[in-house]
């Protein structure tokens, strides 16, 4: 098949900095490299309004509406109209009729569609090729979500979770693939759907040439004490204000009674309230956004990620096993990476556990080092973003196509 592409996310892709708009931007980058692409996506906030330019480097045409719907109005009209609230909260007018005109003037022959919620804007009569990139189960992480909460909130999460499963069994009937960030997201997605052939797993890469300890300057405010425990990541998305409250309450208590001098220090933008509460308590530091997460990761002596909700891939891990940290995960935060506990990261399987590889990295410090320089060779060796991304044309139909310079 030849043709266009028209790439559907509901962020804009730049600059890729969080995980969605990290795995957003290297498929874009590859899509432009194929074929001609458009872009439909929804700015959020300033940033992305300053960020547009951005665009003009690979895309042909784009529209970037502003998504200025308040919340509540959104789970209204999606008590009205029997829909997700994950679904009214992404639709814009303006977007839908921009993808109505281009499909009607160009020549698109694939339409790319990054995150469940984007599906609402492909026509339900395309007859080009439909590829659906969910990245993880949305439905089974609500589900997750309803199980672990308490009162309305409960419902709500319910609620959510039942009817995208709808949706995400309405768009794998109707694409010709349907891609997963993992292939233990994949194998979930097939047990939840009636016609699971066409489920694939799509991974996560890894920029190793950005995410290297050699090329940034360690952060100077760790350079004393210590040691220093990371994490990093979005603070106001439920799974990591989760984790962290886990790490200041359930796991610090531990060793600071073995290891006074510990700090963990939490480095995100956006941090909750629940999050800001956390600064002070047990040698916990809440840094907020900082210009780059690279220097606090090449100064830490151990990153952790004591996830107890994850789905798909996890970023934040790919990215400091690439600086060459010694990492201690989560069983859930090590799904979808197929690395070595042991060998290139630690799997924790209890806080109990935690306190105990963190006591030990922190003392043994040949172990830490030859911990962090294993888990950077795995992810050179497996994890770039050019080999994961490799079958790209053949699911877009185009089964050899030369590299092409973006619009």
């Amino acid at each position: 098949m030849r043709g266009e592409t028209l790439f559907l996310a509901h962020r804009l892709p730049f600059p890729p900095d969080r995980g969605d708009k990290i795995r957003s931007h290297h498929i874009l980058k590859a899509l432009a490299e194929i074929a001609p692409v458009h872009v439909g996506c929804l700015a959020e906030n300033a940033a992305d309004i300053a960020n547009e330019h951005a665009l003009a480097e690979m895309a042909a045409s784009w529209c970037m509406p502003r998504r200025s719907k308040p919340l509540p109005v959104a789970g209204a009209e999606a008590l009205l109209r029997g829909q997700p609230v994950s679904l009214t909260a992404f639709r814009s007018e303006a977007l839908s009729q921009w993808v109505n005109r281009l499909l009607a003037e160009r020549d698109i022959g694939a339409i790319y569609v990054f995150s469940g919620q984007m599906g609402q804007y492909v026509p339900r009569d395309w007859q080009g090729r439909l590829l659906v990139d969910l990245v993880d189960v949305d439905s089974a992480k609500f589900e997750a979500f309803a199980e672990a909460g308490r009162g309305p909130r409960r419902w709500i999460d319910a609620r959510e979770g039942r009817l995208l499963r709808g949706v995400e069994a309405d768009l794998v009937r109707r694409a010709d693939a349907t891609l997963l960030v993992s292939e233990a997201e994949a194998n979930l997605l097939r047990k939840r759907v009636p016609t699971p052939d066409r489920i694939r797993a799509l991974g996560n890469g890894i920029d190793c040439a950005t995410f290297d300890p050699e090329a940034v300057e360690p952060e100077q405010a760790l350079a004393s004490g210590g040691p220093h425990y990371v994490f990093t990541g979005q603070m106001d998305y439920a799974p990591n204000i989760e984790a962290v409250a886990r790490m200041t309450n359930a796991i610090m208590p531990g060793l600071l009674g073995k290891l006074p001098s510990a700090q963990f220090h939490i480095v995100g933008r956006a941090p909750t309230r629940e999050v800001l509460a956390l600064h002070g308590v047990n040698n916990t530091h809440v840094e907020g956004e900082v210009p780059d997460t690279r220097p606090w990761l090449a100064r830490a002596d151990i990153v952790v990620a004591p996830l107890t909700i994850a789905r798909g891939v996890q970023n934040k891990v790919l990215e400091a096993m690439a600086m060459a940290r010694p990492v201690i995960v989560s069983p859930d935060a090590a799904t979808g990476i197929e690395a070595e506990s042991d060998r290139h990261f630690l799997v924790a399987q209890n806080d109990a556990a935690f306190v105990e590889d963190l006591l030990r990295l922190s003392k043994d410090f040949a172990a830490a080092r030859a911990l962090g320089c294993q888990a950077r060779q795995f992810v050179l060796d497996t994890m770039i973003w050019p080999a994961m991304l490799s079958d790209l044309p053949r699911l877009l139909g185009h089964e050899s196509v030369a590299p092409r310079n973006a619009a």
